[in-house]
C-alpha cells in the first residue's frame, strides 16, 4: 500500500474554477480589516513613544512581509495544491516541521475568525451611534447581541464558504471593492485636513498637543510597534490555501500574492497616513490611554454626520469580509493534511456536487466559534494579535527555509519552479529572508518574555503549547500510516492529487 486513505475515495476533487480576481479578493479580504482601522492608532497605548513614528514602523513591518510573500511565490510556482503552506514546508523542508508550523497557523487564525467575528459588534454598536440611533446602539451593547450576532454572522460565511467557489467569489469580490471604495474615502477625507482644522475643532486637543512633544521615537519603539504592526499584513498566504482551486495556478498564484502584497500595502499607508495627517499623533495617544480607537471614529469631529456614517460602516464591511476568506484558508490546511493522511480521512471528503471540503469548512467554524466564546468570556485583542503574529512569524520563517532546502530534499519539484528560477537568486532571497523574519521573531519573543503579564497572557507560552498538542496529533497519526503499510517517504515526496 503506498498511499494514505485520503481524499480520492472520499467523494470528489476541488474545482479548479478561481481566477486571478478571486484570488486577489482572497489576499486582500483576508489582510484589510480590523488591523487598517484599529492597530496603527491603538499602538500608541501598546507601544507607548512610538509617537510621530508609526509610518517608519509601517515601512519596517512590511520588509519581512514582501520576503516572505516572494518565499510564498516561489514555493507557490512549483506546488501549487491546497493548503499551501503545509504542503510547501512538508515536501520542501520537512514534514513534521510543515505540519506543526501549519497547526499553529491554523489555531492562530480560527481564533482570529473568532476575535474578528466578535469585535463586528462593537463596529455595528458605532454605525448605530454615528447615525443618532441610540436605542440600536443600546440594544448591541447587550450581552445577548454581543454573543449572538457573532456567531451568526460566522456561519453566514460558513454557508457562502459551502456553497462552493463560484459562490465565494461573487462574494468576497464585491466586498474587496466595497472595502477599498470606503477606505479611500477616509484617504482623502483625512488628507482633506490638518492639524490646525483638528484643533480648531476638538476641544482639549491644544492641551494634548502641548503636553507631549512632536519628537521622533527612538529606536526600540520603532522595532517594537513594527513586529505588532506586521500582524497587518498577515493573510496573502491565504491565497497559497486555495491553490487546489485556482486556474493556472502556477502562474496565478504568485501574481495574485504579488498584487495582494503590494497593493495593501500601499494602501495601507496611505490610509494611515491620511489619518496622521488630520488627528495629530498627541491627541491619539492620549485618548488611546483611556479607550479603544478607530480610524472613522478619530475623523469624525471633522466630518458630516452621514459623511461619518458612511465610514464607520466602511470599517464594519472591512471587518466582515476577513471572514470567508480566512475560513476558506483554514479550511484547506486541514483538508491538506487528511489528503496526506495526518489528519482523520473524513476531513478531506469533498462534496460531490459543490466540490467543496465541506466537513474541514465546518470544523474551521467550530474552531471558530470557539474563538467568539472565548472572546465573550475574557478577550484580549493584543493577546490575539501576539498569537497570529509569533504563528505567522515562525510560518514565515519556514516557508524561506524550504526555499533554501527544496532542491536538496526534492530535485523533481525544484525543477518545477516558474517564479525566480534562478538559483543563486532564490538563496539571496531566501536567505535574506530568513535572516529579516528571524530577527521579527527573535524581537516578538525577547518582548513577551519580558513583559509585566502573567505567563498564561504570554503568546511564547501559548505557542509551545499548540506546538505540543501538534507534535502529539503529527506522531500518532505517522505512526498510525506506518502501521497500514503506508510508504510515508512516498506520500511526502509527491505533490497531493488534484
Amino acid at each position: 500500500m503506498n498511499a494514505p486513505s485520503g481524499s480520492p475515495q472520499t467523494g470528489g476533487t476541488l474545482a479548479r474554477e478561481m481566477g486571478v480576481l478571486g484570488l486577489v479578493a482572497t489576499g486582500v479580504c483576508a489582510m484589510v480589516g480590523a488591523a487598517i482601522n484599529v492597530i496603527p492608532f491603538m499602538i500608541q497605548r501598546n507601544v507607548p513613544g512610538i509617537g510621530a513614528s508609526v509610518l517608519p514602523a509601517y515601512l519596517l513591518a512590511a520588509i519581512p512581509a514582501l520576503f516572505a510573500a516572494l518565499a510564498y511565490a516561489i514555493l507557490a510556482s512549483a506546488m501549487p495544491r491546497a493548503g499551501g503552506s503545509y504542503v510547501y514546508a512538508s515536501r520542501g523542508l520537512n514534514p513534521y516541521l510543515g505540519f506543526v508550523a501549519s497547526f499553529s497557523q491554523w489555531f492562530s487564525l480560527c481564533v482570529a475568525i473568532g476575535v474578528v467575528s466578535y469585535l463586528l459588534v462593537p463596529f455595528l454598536r458605532d454605525v448605530a451611534i454615528a447615525a443618532g440611533s441610540s436605542g440600536v446602539s443600546a440594544a448591541l451593547e447587550t450581552s445577548t447581541a454581543r454573543l449572538v450576532i457573532p456567531i451568526v454572522v460566522l456561519w453566514t460565511f460558513v454557508g457562502v464558504n459551502l456553497r462552493g467557489i463560484a459562490a465565494y467569489q461573487r462574494t468576497v469580490v464585491p466586498l474587496m471593492f466595497l472595502t477599498l471604495i470606503l477606505g479611500g474615502l477616509v484617504i482623502v477625507a483625512g488628507f482633506s485636513y490638518d492639524h490646525i482644522d483638528f484643533l480648531s475643532t476638538v476641544v482639549g486637543s491644544t492641551r494634548a498637543m502641548a503636553e507631549a512633544p512632536d519628537t521622533a521615537a527612538g529606536i526600540r519603539p520603532v522595532f517594537v510597534a513594527s513586529v505588532l504592526l506586521f500582524s497587518s499584513f498577515i493573510g496573502f498566504d491565504t491565497i497559497a490555501q486555495a491553490g487546489g482551486e485556482a486556474r493556472d495556478a502556477a502562474r496565478t498564484l504568485p501574481l495574485a500574492i504579488g498584487i495582494a502584497i503590494i497593493g495593501v500595502a500601499a494602501f495601507y499607508f496611505l490610509f494611515t497616513a491620511a489619518v496622521y495627517h488630520a488627528v495629530p499623533w498627541q491627541w491619539v495617544a492620549e485618548q488611546a490611554r483611556t479607550r479603544d480607537l478607530t480610524a472613522p471614529g478619530l475623523l469624525a469631529p471633522l466630518l458630516p454626520r452621514p459623511l461619518t456614517v458612511v465610514m464607520v460602516s466602511g470599517a464594519a464591511v472591512a471587518l466582515m469580509k476577513d471572514l470567508p476568506a480566512m475560513l476558506l484558508g483554514t479550511s484547506r490546511l486541514m483538508f491538506a493534511w487528511a489528503e496526506d493522511g495526518i489528519f482523520p480521512a473524513a476531513v478531506a471528503r469533498v462534496h460531490p456536487v459543490r466540490r467543496t471540503p465541506d466537513t474541514a469548512i465546518l470544523a474551521s467554524g467550530a474552531m471558530a466559534t470557539a474563538g467568539i466564546l472565548g472572546s465573550h468570556l475574557a478577550g484580549d485583542f493584543f493577546l490575539g494579535v501576539d498569537i497570529l503574529v509569533i504563528s505567522m512569524l515562525i510560518n514565515f520563517l519556514v516557508m524561506s527555509v524550504a526555499v533554501l532546502t527544496l532542491p536538496g530534499r526534492n530535485p523533481a519539484l525544484a525543477a518545477r519552479v516558474r517564479v525566480v528560477p534562478q538559483r543563486a537568486a532564490q538563496v539571496a532571497l531566501a536567505g535574506a529572508g530568513v535572516l529579516v523574519i528571524g530577527t521579527f521573531l527573535v524581537m516578538h519573543i525577547w518582548r513577551d518574555v519580558t513583559a509585566d503579564t502573567a505567563w498564561y497572557f504570554r503568546s511564547t507560552i501559548l505557542w509551545l503549547v499548540m506546538l505540543s498538542v501538534a507534535s502529539l496529533i503529527y506522531w500518532r497519526e505517522r505512526r498510525a500510516l506506518v502501521r497500514r503499510g503506508v510508504d510515508v517517504q512516498a506520500v511526502f515526496s509527491t505533490l497531493p492529487p488534484e
